[in-house]
């Protein structure tokens, strides 16, 4: 019963978590920094960015419910960190699935309003991203997990996925 409970609240954090922090980082702040709210490209070129930032969205929620709560016990804040070492689904081709789920949000709403402002935006967020992982994060699970946080840094990619076998 204990297990379950610990589930629930993980899980009703990570959605309080999901509403203000991504919600704010990959929906308000682009829809503030749009230059237009009008739709850009049309077509086929729609439905790809469409994709795009569909595909974003399933990566966060698969990473931050299934992976960092159910898994984890967790959340995705860092001050309700998985008390598990997560190297199960994305985590198994990607060390930060959930960081680029969060680009490719901000990707794909660049590419559908055809928006420089986004992709600077973009760019500037993958960097603040980059250094959190590497000034905060990595020294965290390194100091939380030892030895198997090392063996999963060192089988397992930072930003670009390794899809095998």
């Amino acid at each position: 019963m204990a297990a379950v409970n610990t589930r629930v609240a993980a899980l009703l954090k990570t959605a309080v978590f999901t509403v203000l922090v991504p919600g704010t980082v990959a929906g308000y702040v682009p829809w503030r920094l749009r230059e237009t709210s009008i739709v850009q490209v049309g077509g086929g070129q729609r439905w790809a960015a469409c994709a795009v930032i569909a595909l974003g969205t399933a990566i966060y929620l698969h990473t931050a419910f299934w992976g960092f709560a159910m898994i984890g016990g967790g959340t995705p804040a860092p001050i309700a960190p998985p008390k598990t070492l997560v190297v199960e689904g994305l985590h198994r081709f990607v060390r930060n699935p959930m960081y680029l789920g969060v680009l490719l949000i901000i990707a794909g709403q660049a590419w559908l309003f055809w928006s420089k402002a986004l992709c600077v935006y973009g760019v500037l967020l993958w960097l603040g991203f980059h250094l959190f992982v590497m000034i905060y994060e990595e020294p965290t699970l390194r100091k939380q997990f030892g030895e198997s946080y090392e063996r999963y840094r060192t089988a397992v990619p930072r930003w670009i996925p390794k899809i095998t076998r």
